[in-house]
């Protein structure tokens, strides 16, 4: 098989939130696979950070800051982000509380933050690529797409509906040369989940509840990314590729 087949040499690719957390994996991988990459985060000077940080490595990077949440913001950044061909949805947020706990407000923050946003972002950039007749859009679902949680409610329901989104896409764009998958991550070892690694119990009740016994680590997303990126996943849309060492898979 030609290593072609998952290079990104000559295409534009758009990961939101990219100047933290598993964003920045994602935003690396493209990049490392040929791609320029627009990293975007809310703050400008984070955004510009992380861009000269992947510069300096010898990627091709640019800064776009922007409130994916936000229809206005979104729309100002639309010339920047006319000619992208991959499109991450990556940018979330969460606030671990019980469902009779959230107040409306809280709940409608994380919608607006997780699925909104991805709405709000794909209907900016996929006109661009209905006019080329190309395009991958690749969003960042979980676990929690499939599963439910404890302290989790208003986040599953988002993941939960980017896993329906990704197949909607799918059914309205793959006739016009555009693949949607999702990738559904599982408890990767971030800044952002530092709180519960640290947590003696829930990580050792974890480790026993994952196949592969450990968190994974943020550059064990690339390879999902750069294949749902690339022409190696030309005939694959719709979907949603767990990459979770075995949790979804297991009772």
């Amino acid at each position: 098989m030609s290593s072609d087949l998952f290079d990104l040499t000559g295409r534009t690719a758009l990961v939101t939130g990219s100047t933290r957390g598993l964003g920045v994996a994602l935003a690396r991988a493209v990049g490392e696979a040929g791609a320029r990459v627009i990293i975007n985060g809310r703050s400008a000077e984070a955004a510009e950070e992380r861009a000269d940080a992947f510069r300096s490595d010898g990627l091709d990077a640019v800064a776009c800051a922007f409130d994916v949440s936000d229809a206005a913001s979104v729309a100002a950044a639309a010339p920047v982000l006319a000619g992208v061909d991959i499109l991450v949805n990556n940018a979330g947020i969460t606030n671990r509380k019980r469902i009779l706990e959230y107040s409306v407000e809280e709940w409608q923050q994380i919608i607006d933050g997780n699925l909104t946003s991805t709405f709000l972002v794909a209907r900016t950039v996929v006109p661009g690529m209905i006019e080329r007749g190309y395009g991958k859009v690749i969003n960042i679902g979980s676990v929690l797409s499939e599963l439910g949680r404890v302290m989790n409610a208003p986040y599953a329901s988002t993941k939960g509906g980017i896993r329906m989104l990704t197949r909607a896409m799918c059914a309205e764009w793959a006739p016009l040369g555009i693949q949607a998958n999702a990738i559904g991550p599982g408890y990767f070892s971030t800044e952002l989940t530092k709180v519960l690694e640290d947590d003696a119990e829930f990580s050792a009740w974890l480790r026993a509840r994952i196949p592969s016994g450990r968190w994974a680590q943020p550059e064990e997303l690339a390879g999902a990314v750069v294949f749902l990126a690339s022409r190696a996943s030309d005939f694959v849309n719709g979907q949603i590729l767990y990459v979770d060492g075995g949790l979804t898979a297991t009772v």
